[in-house]
């Protein structure tokens, strides 16, 4: 049996407290509740309909709060240097499943009208993107033995911002709003080409004879 004396147990306590502290910091807290949207979001979408054209603009609103959100998670983040590898995690899990329900949602439920619609492809395509990152990811983390060093560039940033642009502008029923579509898919194409660029100089870099 092993006894701790009450030194010990304080400096457990104190260690515990402040890994729970720079873990679960606000920034962090920010990309949950960002995640914990996601449903309502969804359930808007579904239920919006003749009667209840007021839900579109519900969620418009929890969109736009989740965009906002998405910025200021990463300035607090990095004004208060909590900048952790959960947070490094989460902010972008919390974008994909944000961006890839809206898309979905806006092109695969029949009550949206049509000219309100994304498109199928235009799915398919950020879909495709963000499978091949994760895939990609989990590759170079086995292969290298843990090592991972792919970071966002500003390519990958831009197609986050031209994805969210595209669907609040759909939401809003803007008369131009198909001609936000295209420079979204645009950078997203792009960033997924950066994006397997950057993984293959990672692993021919780390396995050089």
């Amino acid at each position: 049996m092993i006894v701790l004396d009450s030194s010990a147990t304080v400096a457990m306590a104190d260690s515990l407290e402040q890994y729970c502290y720079y873990t679960m910091n606000l920034a962090n807290k920010i990309s949950i509740f960002r995640i914990l949207l996601i449903p309502f979001f969804i359930a808007c979408i579904l239920y919006y309909g003749e009667g209840r054209e007021y839900l579109r603009f519900v969620a418009l609103g929890i969109f736009l709060l989740a965009t906002i959100s998405d910025a200021v998670d990463g300035g607090i983040a990095r004004l208060k240097n909590q900048v952790t590898e959960l947070g490094m995690v989460l902010d972008p899990i919390a974008d994909k499943l944000l961006i890839i329900s809206a898309f979905i949602a806006l092109s695969m439920i029949k009550v949206i009208p049509e000219s309100l619609r994304i498109p199928a492809w235009a799915v398919l395509i950020v879909i495709s993107r963000d499978v091949m990152i994760v895939l990609g990811s989990m590759v170079i983390y086995f292969v290298n033995k843990g090592a991972l060093k792919i970071k966002p560039s500003w390519l990958g940033k831009a197609t986050t911002l031209f994805q969210m642009l595209t669907i609040l502008v759909f939401l809003s029923a803007f008369k131009y709003h198909r001609f936000f579509l295209y420079p979204a898919i645009l950078f997203t194409v792009l960033s997924a080409i950066d994006y397997i660029w950057r993984g293959s100089k990672q692993l021919n870099e780390t396995h050089k004879i």
